[in-house]
C-alpha cells in the first residue's frame, strides 16, 4: 500500500474510534440504564412467577392443529394436481394426441399419491385417523 493510503486509512480508523467514544459517553450510559432498569425489573419478576408455576408437562395441541392444517392442504393439493392432470390428459386424448397425454396421466398419478400417501403420512405423525 502506498504511504498516502495508509495515512488515509489510519485517519478513518481514528475518526471512527472518536465517534464511538462519544456515543458511549457516561451521560449516554446513565440515560440508557435509567430507561432500561424498569424493563429489567419487570422481566425478572415475570421469570420468577413462571418458575414458581412450572409443571412437567408439555402441551402439543398447537402442533396437532398445525399438522391437521398441513394434512388438509395435502389433500386439497393432491386433488387439484390429480384433477389438473386428468383434464390435461383428457384434452390431449380427445384431440387425438395420445403421446402428449402421457405426462398428464403421470401428473394425475402423482396427485393421487400426494392425496393418499402424503395426507396419510402427515396424519400418522400426530396419530390422527384418516
Amino acid at each position: 500500500m502506498s504511504q498516502r493510503r495508509l495515512v488515509s486509512l489510519s485517519h478513518k480508523t481514528t475518526h471512527l474510534a472518536k465517534r464511538l467514544a462519544q456515543t458511549f459517553s457516561k451521560q449516554f450510559l446513565t440515560q440508557l440504564l435509567r430507561t432500561a432498569a424498569p424493563t429489567f425489573v419487570a422481566l425478572s419478576f415475570a421469570g420468577i412467577s413462571r418458575v414458581a408455576h412450572a409443571q412437567g408437562t408439555m402441551d402439543f395441541s398447537g402442533a396437532t392443529t398445525l399438522m391437521a392444517t398441513f394434512k388438509t392442504f395435502a389433500m386439497y393439493a393432491g386433488a387439484v394436481i390429480c384433477l389438473g392432470g386428468l383434464i390435461f390428459a383428457g384434452i390431449r386424448m380427445m384431440s387425438g394426441r395420445f403421446q402428449d397425454a402421457i405426462p398428464g396421466l403421470f401428473g394425475a398419478l402423482f396427485g393421487a399419491g400426494v392425496l393418499g400417501w402424503g395426507a396419510g403420512w402427515i396424519g400418522s405423525l400426530t396419530g390422527q385417523s384418516m
